[in-house]
């Protein structure tokens, strides 16, 4: 039994670290900011590119619909601007939220069941601080006290709806804090 055990734990063990090291590496490629597409295409097309590879959905300015599909974006040379993200179950992470600087449309956001996303991502939504108005976060994991109170420095927030945040353990001094620092915006928790 022993032989069997130090077997595990030498050959398995090493492959799982492996492998979640190579998806941890594979998931910060997927998110990082490329300067140079940036400043070929725009803020707002990088920021849709990024959003569609990590499985996020956007509508532009002036559109009903969603994006839903990274091939089906417009072509480089045609200027669209993001008004809404939806990034249910997306793989979006802190290392991507730089994307966020210079898109000056962005109105709502939804994050639904974002096992990566986590307080430092938050932190990386001060970009929109001028544009964002509705901000839903639901069954993110990962959030707790600290990230929701990065919020505060979005003050055009109208709207900022938290459901199902299991690690908040002071959902009242959260609130209050909320509250206080963003006095005309509609504040649900549940």
């Amino acid at each position: 039994m022993n032989m069997l055990q130090n077997y595990i734990k030498t050959v398995y063990t090493p492959l799982v670290l492996r492998r979640q090291t190579f998806y941890n590496w594979l998931n910060k490629v997927f998110n990082q900011v490329d300067e140079d597409r940036r400043k070929e295409v725009g803020p707002d097309r990088t920021c849709a590119e990024w959003l569609l590879r990590n499985g996020a959905f956007v509508k532009w300015v002036n559109e009903y619909d969603f994006i839903t599909d990274y091939n089906k974006l417009p072509c480089d040379e045609t200027k669209v601007y993001i008004i809404e993200v939806d990034a249910t179950e997306a793989s979006v992470m802190h290392y991507g939220f730089e994307h966020f600087v210079g898109c000056k449309h962005i109105r709502k956001i939804n994050f639904h069941k974002c096992s990566y996303l986590e307080n430092q991502a938050l932190k990386g939504l001060s970009p929109l601080e001028n544009s964002l108005r509705s901000l839903r976060i639901s069954e993110c994991m990962n959030i707790t006290e600290k990230g929701l109170l990065y919020l505060t420095v979005l003050r055009h927030l109208e709207e900022l709806i938290l459901v199902n945040l299991p690690y908040v353990k002071d959902k009242e001094k959260v609130m209050n804090q909320l509250r206080s620092d963003l006095p005309r915006c509609n504040i649900q928790f549940h």
